[in-house]
C-alpha cells in the first residue's frame, strides 16, 4: 500500500535466465544493473539467505545507491557446504518420467525429510507442455558452483546506513559471536530475532512483514 516493490529472481532461479557462471560478484552486478535499468533511487534492499548475501555485497560495493538494508537469516561469513543432500535429491528425480508432484515429493522425501523444506523446493518444479517436468532453477550450475556460494563477503569496506538483520531463533545460520563481525561491516546494524527456523518469512509472515515495515518507516 505504501511502497513500490520489485521482486527479483536471481540468475539461475525462477524466471530469470540460466547461466553457467554463478558467484556473488556476478549476482551483485546483476542487482546493480537492475537498479540502474529501472531508475530506482535510494531503494531499501531486502534479501534472504543467498539473496541476503547478495544484498550485503551490494550495500558494501554501492553504498551510495541504497537507502536501507534488510538481511534475513544470513551473516557476512563463510559457511561450510551443507546442501549436498538437497542437491543429490534434486539431481536424482527422474524429471522426464515423473507423472505428478506427489510422486516427486515421495522420491525427494528420501533426501529431504523436512516437509516444509521439501514443499519449498518443489515450488521450483514446473510441468512441461510435452509431458514430464523440469526445474526452474539451474540445478547443474548451482551444483557446480556450490562452494562459491558458501564464501564470505566479496568486497572490502563497510556500510554505515540503517541496516536490519532478521534472524530465526531456531536457525543455525547465526551464532552469538557473529554479531561482532556484523557490526564491524554494517556499522549501524540492528539485530532482531523471530521464533522460526531458516525460512523466517514463510514461517511467521505477519510478524516478518511488521518487522520489515516498522524498520522501513518507524513513524508508521
Amino acid at each position: 500500500k505504501t511502497h513500490k516493490v520489485y521482486l527479483l529472481d536471481q540468475r539461475n532461479h525462477g524466471q530469470s535466465p540460466h547461466s553457467d557462471d554463478f558467484n556473488y560478484k556476478l549476482l551483485t552486478e546483476d542487482l546493480h544493473e537492475f537498479v540502474q535499468d529501472q531508475g530506482v533511487k535510494n531503494p531499501v534492499i531486502l534479501g534472504h539467505s543467498l539473496g541476503g548475501k547478495t544484498a550485503m555485497n551490494f550495500a558494501v560495493r554501492y553504498p551510495e545507491e541504497i537507502d536501507k538494508l534488510i538481511v534475513v537469516d544470513i551473516v557476512p561469513k563463510a559457511y561450510p557446504i551443507h546442501h549436498e543432500h538437497i542437491l543429490k535429491g534434486l539431481k536424482y528425480l527422474p524429471l522426464d518420467r515423473l507423472t505428478s508432484r506427489t510422486e516427486a515429493e515421495s522420491i525427494l522425501q528420501q533426501y529431504v525429510p523436512d516437509a516444509s523444506e521439501r514443499q519449498f523446493l518443489l515450488k521450483n518444479l514446473s510441468r512441461k507442455s510435452g509431458g514430464g517436468f523440469e526445474w526452474k532453477i539451474n540445478v547443474k550450475a548451482i551444483d557446480e558452483h556450490i562452494e562459491e556460494l558458501g564464501v564470505g563477503m566479496q568486497y572490502p569496506g563497510s556500510f554505515a546506513k540503517p541496516t536490519l538483520f532478521i534472524l530465526g531463533s531456531r536457525s543455525h545460520y547465526f551464532e552469538a559471536r557473529d554479531e561482532k563481525e556484523i557490526k564491524k561491516i554494517f556499522i549501524h546494524a540492528q539485530l532482531t530475532t523471530l521464533d522460526t527456523g531458516h525460512w523466517v518469512q514463510a514461517e511467521k509472515p505477519a510478524e516478518f512483514a511488521k518487522t520489515v515495515l516498522d524498520f522501513i518507516d518507524p513513524k508508521g
